[in-house]
């Protein structure tokens, strides 16, 4: 009898053993820092970029579902989405937001004066008002720039040696996103002057937008196409690569990714070493650094690839020259 009485007890023990397991992992789970990722695209969009922004985490000590949490907010292409799920965050009382582009990171800053926010934007974070200089950003906010919206003019003109016959250019952008638009748009029409091009703006703001802007392109007889830095196209990319290849338009778009999907050319900073930085200063500032001390980091590489394989489907020859100066080619 006594010996049973033992044994009732030792399985008891273990009962509630087994019992409070859940409990403590959930305690150590609760007690993880949690992030905020908001982000203007999709998650099918950003499946390559994820990994680099995790390895900028796991270089400063925190790796997701270890010893941190990340709450994902995707827009999808959606701007008008971005304050809702700014505050959901805020309300959500995460340790550190990240967002990805300038209306993300307006977002952000709009929800928030006190929870620290790491940006990544094309254009410099002290004109839109992101941080008060890029060597001492002040504030809650610091982050990248990846300069991306700023290079405009050079695919103007990159786009002028590839089709140097061409004289009337479109140029597809998002007057969603106004901060990317005037930039651009002032840079690109300084550019065309000087070159001697007519530039056709044409406006997109959602999928069913970029079908309506192609019709608009071929009934003004565009013979080229420029493509604008805003989330939304690269959500659509695949439908952007697609409608300039179906109209057999040499065309030049802003990131790597864009040429992997099919486009002819492209010519941009490197998107995945922007989010390894960004990764990175969100490990630092979980491990107590504040965004006011860390400098905005800025991503100066520029890359151009080129598609040989839609060249050849187009008919488009490539002027070794130009050919000379990529940095890949996709064959």
């Amino acid at each position: 009898m006594q010996f049973a009485h033992i044994k009732r007890r030792r399985f008891i023990s273990l009962l509630g053993g087994v019992a409070a397991w859940p409990l403590a992992a959930r305690a150590q789970q609760s007690a993880m820092p949690v992030v905020g990722f908001l982000n203007p695209k999709s998650p099918e969009t950003m499946r390559e970029l994820i990994a680099p922004f995790h390895q900028g985490l796991a270089e400063t000590g925190y790796v997701e579902g270890r010893n941190l949490a990340i709450e994902y907010r995707w827009a999808k292409g959606q701007n008008d989405r971005l304050p809702a799920m700014a505050a959901d965050l805020v309300q959500q009382r995460v340790a550190v937001i990240v967002a990805e582009s300038t209306p993300t990171a307006l977002a952000a800053k709009a929800a928030t004066p006190t929870i620290p926010i790491v940006f990544i934007v094309g254009a410099d974070p002290v004109e839109l008002g992101l941080a008060a200089s890029l060597a001492r950003p002040g504030g809650n906010m610091t982050g990248v720039v990846s300069l991306n919206a700023g290079i405009a003019a050079k695919r103007l003109q990159l786009l002028h040696e590839l089709a140097p016959a061409t004289r009337d250019i479109a140029f597809l952008c998002n007057p969603a996103n106004p901060h990317y638009v005037a930039l651009e748009t002032a840079e690109l029409r300084a550019a065309a002057g000087v070159l001697g091009l007519r530039l056709l703006l044409l406006n997109a703001s959602s999928p069913g937008e970029i079908e309506v802007a192609f019709a608009n392109l071929v009934a003004q007889r565009a013979g080229a196409f420029l493509l604008g830095t805003d989330p939304l196209f690269m959500t659509a990319r695949n439908q952007v690569v697609a409608l300039a290849n179906r109209h057999a338009l040499p065309a030049i778009y802003p990131f790597r990714e864009d040429a992997a999907a099919g486009g002819l050319i492209s010519y941009g900073t490197s998107l995945p070493d922007a989010f390894r930085l960004m990764g990175g200063y969100t490990g630092r500032i979980l491990s107590g650094s504040k965004p006011a001390d860390l400098p905005v980091q800025q991503v100066t590489k520029m890359e151009m690839v080129i598609n040989l394989k839609t060249a050849k489907a187009l008919g488009v020859s490539i002027p070794l020259p130009l050919l000379g100066r990529a940095d890949e080619t996709i064959e």
